[in-house]
């Protein structure tokens, strides 16, 4: 858009200036929004105040009140797009001031927290998920731990998680999801992984030799949820190498982490025990399942299989 101050100033070399300075100060004049800006401020403003700020009421009334964020108009005549124009006074003269659009500001915000909450492998929508989508029948143990954790969180940086499980389709990764959009509604960032695909594809990382770049992107990130652990093919080296070495991780750094599984924390730690080739490793599988509820507290969710509703 061509500056209108500019424009407004190049009349006054021509011939016609008086003309046509009269008509532009008369259609000025016209426009509604300045005729209440105008009555509003009668007791502060005199006949010279209007003809010095001329230029700014000019450049007011040319452009649209909204935005393109706001307005359904193909064709919005704005100089700050994003921002309304608002008439003040400043000393002696009008001048304009700009506000940022709400809506450009609403969806600034979900913008943010969409880059605040990522994932992997879960489905877009389950996480659109919020608590006030809850059906709170048998939850109420899960929110208030989860209100607890966030305390906690805003006061020290610190929390400990939780060990959701429960029966398939009782809803745990739509309350994991949950949490991580109220984590982001408080400008926190968090990594919700689907504990099956993930493996699978740390396990392909191996021929790329990208294994430990995301190995130390899922162990290092702020509040980081597992979701479904014990659903994953269990080997030695899925059990010590990549998820022994994110919990090891993050219990010394004392990072938040949670969790969702099927399976209670003993049937957890009898499935980390058997290899697929049938070895038995009950200490290296108690050595995780101490990593996980030091960083998680287990809450059972019950109730019907949500998925078939």
């Amino acid at each position: 858009m061509k500056p209108i101050g500019r424009s407004f100033d190049q009349l006054k070399g021509r011939v016609d200036f008086r003309v046509r300075y009269n008509q532009i100060k008369e259609s000025v004049l016209a426009d509604e929004d300045v005729k209440a800006f105008l009555t509003e401020h009668q007791e502060e403003i005199q006949e010279d105040m209007i003809n010095r700020s001329l230029n700014r009421l000019f450049e007011y009334v040319q452009q649209s009140k909204g935005c393109s964020y706001c307005l359904e108009e193909e064709n919005v005549n704005v100089i700050l797009d994003g921002y309304h124009p608002k008439l003040v006074i400043k000393g002696q003269s009008i001048d304009i001031e700009y506000s940022p659009c709400p809506v450009k500001l609403r969806l600034d915000r979900q913008k943010k927290q969409q880059e605040l909450m990522k994932s992997m492998y879960i489905p877009q929508n389950v996480l659109q998920a919020t608590f006030a989508d809850l059906n709170v029948v048998g939850r109420q143990e899960v929110i208030q731990k989860v209100g607890q954790f966030l305390q906690s969180y805003d006061e020290t940086g610190k929390g400990k998680g939780l060990y959701l499980h429960g029966k398939f389709g009782v809803g745990k990764t739509f309350i994991l999801a949950a949490i991580a959009q109220q984590l982001a509604v408080k400008e926190y960032p968090s990594l919700l992984v689907y504990v099956p695909e993930f493996v699978r594809e740390l396990k392909n990382s191996l021929a790329d030799h990208t294994l430990e770049e995301k190995l130390n992107m899922v162990k290092s990130t702020p509040i980081l949820m597992l979701d479904d652990i014990g659903a994953e093919s269990m080997t030695s080296w899925v059990r010590d190498e990549l998820l022994g070495t994110i919990l090891q991780y993050r219990m010394a750094e004392q990072l938040p982490t949670f969790f969702s599984s099927n399976f209670s924390p003993n049937e957890l730690k009898h499935h980390f025990t058997y290899s697929q080739r049938g070895e038995k490793e009950e200490v290296k599988a108690a050595r995780l399942m101490e990593r996980i509820l030091y960083l998680a507290e287990p809450v059972l969710l019950e109730g019907e299989n949500r998925r078939h509703l």
